[in-house]
């Protein structure tokens, strides 16, 4: 019998979940690593998606300014990917984003054409306010940095 997987909203004791997952992903250099104080900060901002109780994927969405929010640390345990979880998460996302009046969405990502898949569209990184590379100055791959930016503009979602 297979299981369903459960999203929804981070709870405190997910968070060491979150870091487990958040850590091997960073290692691969697929995000930037988080420490258990910024995710105990931000545990607000995660959604995440457990499958027989185990955590298998995570994702959140911070709010940067007025009208713009970001989706960060999206991980999927290796052996789930491709199963439609992460696309779950940024859904959740995205739908979140709506609800708090959001008008944009971006993401700084490896997998653009993943994105691309969801509505996001390129854009320079130069277009992004600077308080947005508050994270990049931390990274070790800054200032050469291969990151794509992708923005969804979410004006048109609204009822």
């Amino acid at each position: 019998m297979e299981h369903e997987a459960v999203i929804s909203k981070a709870r405190i004791g997910d968070v060491p979940h979150i870091l487990r997952l958040i850590d091997g992903a960073s290692k691969e250099g697929h995000v930037l690593p988080r420490s258990l104080s910024y995710l105990y900060d931000n545990v607000r901002d995660f959604w995440v998606v457990k499958e027989e109780e185990q955590l298998v994927a995570c994702g959140s969405l911070h709010i940067c300014w007025e009208g713009l929010a970001e989706i960060k640390s999206l991980v999927v345990a290796e052996p789930l990917r491709r199963k439609g979880l992460g696309t779950n998460i940024v859904t959740n996302c995205v739908k979140e984003a709506v609800d708090l009046g959001i008008s944009e969405v971006f993401v700084l990502t490896y997998l653009p054409s993943y994105f691309e898949t969801m509505g996001f569209h390129r854009v320079h990184k130069d277009t992004l306010p600077h308080k947005v590379w508050q994270d990049c100055i931390n990274c070790p791959k800054f200032p050469n940095c291969e990151e794509v930016a992708l923005i969804r503009r979410l004006e048109r979602e609204r009822d």
